[in-house]
């Protein structure tokens, strides 16, 4: 698995986050925390690549836009 590097973007805008975990439900869950605090594209389709472990999925943010409130 590759390392995980942070980066902290100079200016706001559109980022694109792939996301790896252990199982689906973990990376719905990182999808959904993302989508509360940013908008994003949505709960996207989670994937496995076929000899690698875990599950991957990919979401877009807008980091100027608010996520939703409340439920």
């Amino acid at each position: 698995m590759k390392p995980i590097e942070e980066q902290h973007i100079a200016e706001p805008g559109l980022v694109v986050l792939d996301i790896t975990g252990g199982d689906e439900d973990t990376v719905r869950a990182v999808m959904t925390a993302l989508e509360e605090r940013w908008a994003t594209s949505g709960i996207g389709p989670v994937r496995r690549v076929p000899g690698e472990p875990g599950v991957r999925a990919r979401i877009y943010a807008d980091v100027l836009s608010p996520g939703r409130e409340g439920p």
